[in-house]
Order: C-alpha cells, then structure tokens, then sequence
C-alpha cells in the first residue's frame, strides 16, 4: 500500500448556468480555474441547452436547490474566491444575494444578461435585481451592453466606461471591470473603476468571433486568481491577458465559430522543457556538421517558441549565441528562455501572421549563400532597410518587428527564408523559419550543403 501525498489548492465556486457545448458557463468556468492551479467547485443555476451557435433552450434550477448547492459546498470547502455568471430569474438573484451577504470570501460578479451568440439569459425582469447583488460583491465584470443595461450609459470609449464604471460603483460594489470587448476599435480596453483608481488594461484585438465563453472565462480566471490571494489589480491584469492568450488560440470545435482556450497557460507551461530540447537537438545537429560557412560574424542562434509564446521570455535560445572556433563552431553557454533577443522578436512577429511557425535561426548571407538560395528554390522573402521609417529606427528593438511584417505580410504561405540585406553597421543575414525544429534543421544543413558545394 503506498503512502498518500495530497495536493492542497485553494478553492473556487462558480455559480452560474451549464453550457452543454462546453464553451462557455460552469464547464468553461471548472477549465479556467483549473488551468490557475485553483480547485473548483460549483453551484447550477440552470441547464441549457447550447452549441457554438447559440442557445436552444433553458431550464432554470428551482431556488431551493440552488441554495442547498451553495450551502453544501460552504460549508464543506474553505473557499478563497467566487464568481457568479447566468443567474436567469430574479428569484435566482436573490437566493445569491442572501447568501453573498455570509460570504467571507471574495465575489465576482458577472452580470449575464446576454450570450455572445445574442441570445438573452436573463428574464428583463430580473436585469435590476443585480443591484442588491452588486452590494455584496468584490468586482463587477459586465460588458458594454450589460453596462448600458445597468446605468443607461451608452459605452463608446475609455471615457464612457469610465462613467459607467462610476455608476455601478453606486450599487456598493467595491471595484467594476468595464469590458471592451464589444467596443469596437484595433485594440481591447478593459476598464478598472475603483472608488479610488480608474486603470486601463489594453490588448490588441485579435480577428476572430471565436469568443464564445470570453466573459465566463475572465471572470473565472479573477476569482481564481483572488483565491490565490493576488490584489484585485494584479488578478484583473494577470485575467485579462491569460483571456487574451485564450482567444487568439482559441480551440475550433463545433459547426459555429469556436470557443476560446481556456488551457492555453497549462500546454505552454508544459512544453517549455521540450521546446528546449528541440533547440538543443537542432544546435547538436550544426554543431556536429560543423556549419561554420553559414554562421554570421555577430554568432547564429536557434530560436524555440512554445506553442502559444507572446514573449521573448517564452522562446528558448542559446545563451551567448553559437560561434565558429579554430575546431569549428560551438555554442559559447546552454539553451535558456530570454536567451535571445533579435531572432526571437523577429519569429514573435512573424508568428502574427502564420502562428504555427515556431522556431527560427539566422544565418550568414553573402553571394555564396545567395546562389545557394537561388539553387534550392525555397519561397523567399525580403525587407529593405532603406525603407525603414525613422520613427521605427529609433525605437530599440523595433526593426526585428517591422522587417518581419514586411516579410510575412500579405503571404498566403510563409517564406522559407528571408533575406536582410543590412546596410552601413549592419550585417547582412537571411533567416530561416520553421513549424518544427526538425524541419529547421534539415533547412539549414541543406543551405550549408549547397553552399559548400
């Protein structure tokens, strides 16, 4: 018999409505604070019956038995932060709020009114019975139109959900997180109203309608994260990009647009060891083939990102670069994250345009390299250095970005190679990309071979 080793956690409770499509209500809510390291428990406040596509229809839970729901688990579990989401009825709202007010544990609120789909979760009726609600509650989450529904301020801006905010703060909640999601413009900005504070949370856009259970998520992901004893600014700023992560690299499931990703922190996290290993077989591979014809004089560097990398900080690279030596080349120090700085910016931006690729390396480009280019044939691109703005010029680390959306840009397939030219100071170089550090390899030996030739 083997000696048992338990796994403490802090503890969520979601109290909100069944998605049977998964992508939205409790089962995105259980996925999100899972994915945070945070168990979660949960109180049913209706059953739905819904798809990508929307919703076909719902059963409310009675009263009662969504007030022994939230007593069985109080009383058993020792929760550190609860969110609610589809309440549907006022009776609903107000089993909620009398037991909000024993809460000694914070309480997120998002006040569901409406499915991403359009479809309306909640009976008209019960839109103002929230306000008792609001009072016990730590945040409020609601969106443009459940802000309008609430306040009858039209949200077109910062400054018109800076009001907004103001207002619901009224109710006595303590903090409100005006969401930007359906405020159109090229970037989301997410709003922090607090008696105190007003701070602004922004983040690009991304092109997708793929964000079905995007509220339920961020609302959970806040909770999960207040469990975890994190201040309300860093849990809605931590949220808020684990939501932007999510719906970028949202999952395409269903016949409608999808659902987000609410295990995208868990999988990047998880392939941070192998995405290493894969840079290093491929550094063993130059090493072992000696491809010292096609290291530049500022040193090559093989670039891994996690699959769902947005930083420099989540690409692995060889710290201090490879070099050529008397015996051939050689990495100066091991693969580390960060380790990189030019390449990996350059694969994060063209990663904006083709997502799969994933791993990178720079290589020397002269007339030799040239011909050889031109020999094999791959689908090359090019950005002139002379075109570049000044503006870009004089903002550290930009060039990598802007000569990468130059490159990869208005492509239906990405290049193989692009090609750097330089200019006065700067090196010429042409850049090799890949969705697999094998295939990188096999690019790069095959460049030195037609080189040596």
């Amino acid at each position: 018999m083997r000696t048992p080793a338990p796994d403490g956690r802090p503890v969520g409770l979601t109290i909100a409505g069944s998605d049977s499509g998964g992508g939205a209500g409790i089962q995105a809510d259980l996925a999100t604070m899972a994915a945070h390291g945070v168990f979660g428990t949960s109180a049913i406040t209706a059953v739905t019956a819904q798809h990508t596509r929307g919703v076909e229809s719902t059963h409310v839970m009675p009263p009662e038995e969504v007030d022994a729901q939230l007593g069985a688990v109080t009383d058993d579990f020792a929760i550190g932060g609860a969110k609610t989401g589809m309440l549907a009825t006022a009776e609903v709202i107000e089993t909620v709020t009398d037991r909000a007010g024993d809460f000694d544990f914070p309480l997120v609120v998002d006040p569901v009114m409406v499915a991403t789909s359009g479809d309306r979760l909640l009976e008209r009726a019960a839109e103002r019975a929230y306000e008792d609600l609001l009072a016990q509650a730590t945040l409020a989450t609601p969106n443009a139109d459940e802000a309008a529904v609430l306040t009858d301020v039209d949200i077109t801006d910062e400054e018109s959900a800076r009001e907004a905010g103001k207002a619901i703060l009224e109710t006595g909640v303590d903090a409100v997180l005006v969401k930007g999601g359906h405020v159109p413009g090229e970037h989301v900005r997410d709003v922090l109203v607090t008696a105190d504070t007003v701070r602004t949370f922004e983040h690009p856009r991304v092109e997708t309608d793929a964000t079905h259970g995007s509220g339920c998520a961020l609302a959970a992901a806040i909770a999960a994260r207040l469990a975890k004893d994190e201040p309300l600014e860093t849990a809605v700023a931590g949220a808020t990009d684990f939501l932007a992560r999510a719906v970028r690299y949202h999952y395409d499931v269903g016949r409608g647009h999808g659902a987000v990703n609410h295990m995208v922190p868990l999988r990047n996290e998880a392939t941070r060891e192998t995405s290493a290993e894969e840079v290093q077989a491929a550094v063993d591979r130059f090493v072992d083939a000696d491809v010292s014809a096609l290291v530049p004089e500022v040193g090559m560097n093989v670039v891994g990102a996690t699959p769902y990398a947005e930083s420099v900080a989540e690409t692995a690279a060889v710290e201090g670069r490879i070099t050529r030596t008397l015996s051939g080349v050689q990495p100066n120090r091991g693969v580390r994250f960060g380790a990189s700085s030019h390449v990996a910016r350059f694969l994060l931006s063209g990663r904006e345009f083709f997502p799969a690729l994933r791993f990178a390396v720079n290589c020397r480009f002269d007339a030799d390299v040239e011909r050889a280019l031109e020999t094999i044939d791959w689908p090359i691109a090019e950005f002139d250095r002379a075109a570049e703005p000044d503006k870009v010029k004089e903002t550290e680390g930009s060039t990598m970005g802007w000569g990468a959306r130059q490159a990869f840009a208005d492509r239906d397939e990405p290049p193989v190679a692009v090609v750097d030219r330089g200019e006065i100071g700067k090196e010429a170089i042409v850049k090799l990309v890949a969705e697999d550090a094998t295939t990188l390899a096999d690019r790069t030996l095959a460049l030195d071979e037609e080189v040596a030739k």
